[in-house]
């Protein structure tokens, strides 16, 4: 979708989340993946990273304020939040 902002939901090796934003979710996590994202996931132990959740937004500002919302977020927030949203992942590692 041209000219649209995403909030987007990383599972870490270590079994942590991050989240982030883009308007490429594809590029992105080729480029956590590849070490060059985000200083949190260049450590080699949180990689690879999955892509687990990916919500569209008309705004940076709307993507944004999804995202800082998120990181926020206990670590259980953050799991009801994705299990409510849908996000499935294995988090049995």
């Amino acid at each position: 979708m041209a000219n649209s902002h995403y909030f987007y939901v990383l599972y870490c090796k270590d079994q942590t989340f991050y989240g982030g934003y883009t308007t490429d979710p594809d590029r992105r996590l080729k480029e956590h993946n590849d070490g060059i994202g985000a200083k949190y996931t260049r450590l080699p132990s949180r990689r690879p990273l999955e892509m687990i959740h990916v919500e569209t937004f008309a705004s940076r500002s709307e993507a944004t304020k999804a995202e800082y919302a998120f990181k926020k977020l206990t670590r259980l927030q953050k799991i009801a939040y994705l299990k409510e949203k849908g996000a499935h992942y294995d988090h049995s590692n």
